[in-house]
């Protein structure tokens, strides 16, 4: 898996830290205001491969499949402990996945689709009704979580983000600098230790 060093990143931060905000929900606008959301599909309607026979935008398909593949990889890694201490982050749900409940797994993924597509311009149609960061990142407050987050820690799920983006197609520089400027902008709420 690719790893992307702090310099690239802050590059990428600083290249791309104009489009974390949120513009106008009109996806014919010009690509200097285009959301992320739009960035990735906006609200182009395409079928749901999760769904036969449904309807799902493009940007909360694109953010799901990002946000599924991030899952796959770290827990991938956790199996095959090549990850640091990600592991304990994720414990609670991983104990659930072993005794055969999938379920909290599929509600992290909607809640994180639901988190990037409402905050990065997916519109009324988009809606994020979870916990705020810090609450979900704080274990003594969410006993979803295993343990406090730490810098080196982000650093890495960073990575998986980006490594997950590129398995989706996801591989322009600048698109991927707009989603690490999203996760930047999340680093102290999430960060605790």
């Amino acid at each position: 898996m690719k790893h992307f060093s702090k310099r690239t990143l802050f590059a990428l931060v600083l290249i791309c830290g104009s489009f974390l905000v949120s513009c106008s929900d009109d996806d014919e606008a010009t690509p200097a205001e285009l959301t992320l959301y739009q960035k990735l599909g906006g609200t182009s309607m395409v079928a749901d491969p999760n769904n036969s026979g449904q309807l799902i935008e493009q940007g909360r398909l694109s953010f799901r499949s990002v946000v599924d593949s991030t899952i796959t990889l770290i827990v991938t890694d956790i199996v095959l402990e090549s990850n640091g201490n990600l592991g304990a982050h994720f414990a609670p749900i991983l104990a659930e996945v072993a005794s055969g409940n999938t379920t909290n797994v599929a509600v992290l993924s909607k809640n994180l689709t639901d988190f990037f597509s409402a905050n990065t311009g997916g519109g009324a149609t988009n809606t994020y009704s979870g916990l705020n960061m810090v609450v979900t990142h704080d274990p003594a407050l969410n006993p979803r979580i295993g343990k406090k987050v730490n810098n080196t820690e982000y650093d890495k799920f960073i990575g998986y983000v980006g490594a997950a983006a590129g398995l989706n197609g996801v591989t322009d520089p600048a698109l991927i600098g707009d989603v690490v400027t999203v996760l930047e902008s999340l680093r102290s709420p999430i960060v605790q230790e």
